[in-house]
C-alpha cells in the first residue's frame, strides 16, 4: 500500500513538472535577433484634466528600446515611431527629436528619435555583452487623445531609419511592438581605417559644420561654417539657432553676434555659482536657445568681433552657381561648459539646429552627426593642414509645407495675343482683412500690357475697362490680387522658322532692394536651343539640360525697391525693374511648338523661391504686334528715368 501511494505521488509530481515546463514563458523576442532589435512598449496611462466625454486627453508612459545584437557598431541611431493619436510629447530621456523640435512637441503624425547625449550603440563582441553600451532605453511621457482603458494607444509603425539596414513590418502583441532590422552587405565590410570610426558626410541644401578647434577642461573654441550647396538656393539675413543641452554659454565670438545679448541666466543660475570669479558683463549669451546673426561689412575690421575671414556679409549666402566664394559664412565662438562635463575630451555639440532668412524657404535640419575631423589651411601659411579636435555635420534641406504661400508670381504674354495672363488670384496668399470685398476663388482678369506697370491695388479700373473692350463677363465680387512682392512677366516676343525670342521682366513691388538677385527658368524642351541673354548674365545651369540661370550684369545686379511716381499725388508707385531679351534657335530640336506651350516655362525661381505660375497660357486667337512694342517703349522710358 505504501509503495502504491508513493508511485501515485511520483506520477503526480512528474505530471506537475511536465505541466510547468509546458507552460514556461517563451524566450524574449530580442533573443532571436542577431542584429538591431527595436521595440516600443506602452507601460501605463490615465485620463488628465480637463475631463471631456467627447475628446478626452490621456497621459501615456512608454519605453522605446534599441538593442544592438549585431557585429557592427550602430552609429547615430535613428528610430521612427508612427504616433497617430494626436500625441504631444512632454518628456524624453536619452534621445531628442530628429527634426529639432523642442519639447513639448506635437508628434501625432509620427516622429524620429535620435540618441542624445550617447548616439552610438556598441556591439556585444566589443563590450563583452555590456548592455549599458549595447542598448538604449528611451522613456517617453506625453498626452494622447481618445484611447482610454482598456484600449492601448499603440503606434501604427515602428522602424530603424539608419542607412544600410532593412527592417520588416513590426509585430504587435498586446502592449508591445517590436522588429529585428538586419544590416545590408554584411559580407563586404571594408578594411578598418580612420573613416570607419566616423559616419560619412552627407549632402544637403545647406551644410553646417561644427568644428571644435581648441579644447580645455572647462571651455572650448568652435568654428561654425554655413555653406550653401543648392545651385538655386540662397540665404538673406540668415539667422542661426540651436539648443544648448548641458547648460553651456557663449562667452566670446568672432565673425557673428547673438541677436540678443543676455547673461542674466548665468548670473542668477548655476553658471554664476560655478564661475564665481567670472566677469559676466563680458560674456555674450546665456540663452538656452540663442539666435546668431551675421555682422555687417562695416564690422569686418572690428578688433573685437571682426578680423575673421569669410565673415561680415550682412547675412547673405549666395548660390554656388552665382559666386562660389560667397556661398558660405564662417564664425567662431568660445563656449564654456558646466559640471560634470569639465574634461577637455568631453565635447557635446548643441542640438535642435534651425536656420532661416528673409525671402527664403524654410529649412529642416537633421541632428548633428559626428564625422571625421575637418582640416584647415595652416594659419602660418605653411603648406600643411591643421585638423579640428572634433567635427559634427548638420544637414539642412529646404522644406515646403502646405500652409506656405509663394513669395513671387509669374504672368504670361505673347506677341500673338494682346492680353496678358496675369498672376493667379491670391498667388502669394490672400489678405486676412475681413473688410476686403473680393473673391479668392475667381480667376484673375486678363490685362493689357501697360497694366503690368501698375500696383495690383491700382489695376481694377484698367482691368474692368479691358474686360469691357473685349466683351468679357466680370464676376461680382472681383477676384483678389496676387499679393506678391515680386512678379515676373514671361513674354514670347517672336517665333520664326529658324528660332524664336522671349523677354523676361522682373518687377519688385516690395520696399526692399534685392542686391545680387538671380532667377532661373525651366523650359522642358527648348533649353538646348538657348543662344544668349542680351541684358543679363545667363547660361544653362550646369548639370541640367532644361534650366536657364540668370543674374544682373556686374555693378547692375540690383532689383530696386518700389518708389513713388513722378507726381506722388496722382501717379501710382513704380516698381523696381530689370528685363532682358533671350534668343533661341530651333536647329537640331525637331517638333518645337512655341505657341503651343514649349515657349513658356514650367518652373520659375527667384532668389531661391519657386514662383506661382498661371494656370493657362495665352492662346493665338488675337494676333497683334503693336501692344508688345508699346510696352517695350514704356519700359525703356521708365529705365531711362
Amino acid at each position: 500500500m505504501v509503495i502504491r501511494n508513493l508511485c501515485i505521488i511520483l506520477v503526480i509530481i512528474s505530471l506537475s513538472a511536465y505541466s510547468s515546463l509546458s507552460q514556461a514563458p517563451p524566450p524574449p523576442a530580442n533573443s532571436t535577433c542577431n542584429d538591431v532589435f527595436v521595440s516600443y512598449t506602452y507601460n501605463r496611462g490615465r485620463p488628465v484634466p480637463p475631463f471631456d466625454t467627447t475628446d478626452q486627453a490621456y497621459r501615456f508612459e512608454s519605453t522605446l528600446t534599441v538593442l544592438n545584437n549585431g557585429r557592427d557598431e550602430l552609429k547615430s541611431w535613428r528610430v521612427y515611431v508612427g504616433f497617430r493619436y494626436r500625441e504631444r510629447l512632454s518628456s524624453v530621456t536619452n534621445a531628442v527629436l530628429a527634426d529639432g523640435t523642442p519639447l513639448p512637441a506635437f508628434v501625432g503624425n509620427g516622429t524620429e528619435f535620435v540618441g542624445f547625449p550617447e548616439t552610438d550603440l556598441k556591439t556585444a563582441i566589443d563590450t563583452a555583452g555590456d548592455y549599458t553600451q549595447m542598448e538604449v532605453r528611451v522613456e517617453l511621457v506625453g498626452t494622447q487623445f481618445g484611447v482610454g482603458d482598456p484600449g492601448i494607444p499603440m503606434p501604427n509603425n515602428l522602424t530603424l531609419v539608419n542607412d544600410g539596414y532593412t527592417c520588416p513590418a513590426a509585430t504587435t502583441k498586446g502592449n508591445e511592438m517590436y522588429l529585428c532590422c538586419t544590416r545590408n552587405n554584411v559580407s563586404s565590410r571594408p578594411d578598418n581605417n580612420l573613416e570607419d570610426n566616423f559616419l560619412p558626410r552627407q549632402d544637403g541644401d545647406v551644410i553646417i559644420m561644427y568644428d571644435v578647434t581648441k579644447t580645455y577642461d572647462d571651455h572650448y573654441w568652435a568654428q561654425v561654417n554655413i555653406s550653401n550647396h543648392n545651385p538655386l538656393g540662397r540665404l538673406d539675413n540668415w539667422k542661426l539657432s540651436w539648443e544648448w543641452m548641458r547648460k553651456e554659454f557663449i562667452y566670446a565670438m568672432k565673425g557673428a553676434y547673438p541677436s540678443v545679448i543676455d547673461t542674466g541666466d548665468c548670473i542668477y543660475g548655476q553658471q554664476g555659482q560655478h564661475y564665481q570669479g567670472t566677469d559676466f558683463s563680458q560674456a555674450l549669451s546665456c540663452e538656452k536657445l540663442p539666435t546668431i546673426i551675421d555682422l555687417p561689412p562695416s564690422s569686418e575690421n572690428d578688433t573685437n568681433l571682426g578680423l575673421f575671414p569669410l565673415c561680415c556679409r550682412n547675412g547673405t549666402i549666395l548660390s554656388p552657381t552665382m559666386d562660389p566664394s560667397k556661398s558660405f559664412s564662417v564664425f567662431q565662438m568660445e563656449v564654456f561648459k558646466m559640471p560634470p562635463d569639465l574634461n577637455k575630451t568631453l565635447l557635446i555639440p548643441p542640438q535642435n539646429w534651425k536656420i532661416s532668412g528673409t525671402f527664403n524657404s524654410d529649412f529642416e535640419c537633421r541632428p548633428p552627426r559626428r564625422v571625421s575631423p575637418s582640416q584647415f589651411p595652416d594659419a602660418n601659411g605653411l603648406p600643411s593642414k591643421r585638423s579640428a579636435v572634433a567635427s559634427w555635420q548638420v544637414v539642412c534641406n529646404i522644406t515646403h509645407f502646405k500652409h506656405q504661400s509663394p513669395k513671387c508670381c509669374v504672368s504670361f504674354s505673347a506677341f500673338y495675343n494682346d492680353s496678358v495672363v496675369p498672376c493667379s488670384t491670391c498667388a502669394c496668399g490672400c489678405s486676412t482683412n475681413p473688410s476686403q470685398t473680393c473673391s479668392s476663388n475667381e480667376t484673375a482678369l486678363l490685362l493689357k500690357y501697360s497694366t503690368l506697370l501698375l500696383p495690383s491695388e491700382n489695376r481694377t479700373k484698367e482691368a474692368l475697362e479691358w474686360a469691357r473692350i473685349k466683351r468679357r463677363t466680370v464676376p461680382n465680387p472681383l477676384p483678389c490680387g496676387d499679393n506678391c512682392g515680386v512678379s515676373i512677366n514671361w513674354h514670347v516676343l517672336s517665333d520664326y522658322r529658324g528660332g524664336w525670342t522671349a523677354r523676361i521682366s522682373l518687377f519688385n513691388w516690395d520696399d526692399n532692394v534685392f542686391a545680387d538677385w538671380f532667377a532661373a527658368v525651366q523650359l522642358d524642351k527648348v533649353t538646348p536651343g538657348f543662344e544668349k541673354f542680351y541684358s543679363f548674365n545667363g547660361s544653362v545651369l550646369p548639370e541640367s539640360n532644361n534650366t536657364l540661370f540668370m543674374q544682373g550684369l556686374p555693378h547692375l545686379n540690383y532689383l530696386l525697391a518700389e518708389r513713388d511716381g513722378d507726381n506722388p499725388r496722382k501717379d501710382p508707385r513704380v516698381p523696381g525693374m530689370q528685363q532682358s531679351v533671350i534668343s533661341f534657335t530651333k536647329k537640331n530640336i525637331p517638333g518645337i511648338n512655341v505657341a503651343g506651350g514649349d515657349g513658356f516655362p514650367t518652373k520659375v525661381i527667384f532668389n531661391g523661391e519657386e514662383c506661382a505660375l498661371p494656370a493657362i497660357r495665352p492662346n493665338s486667337g488675337h494676333k497683334t504686334n503693336a501692344a508688345p512694342f508699346a510696352f517695350v517703349i514704356v519700359l525703356a522710358l521708365l529705365f531711362i528715368h
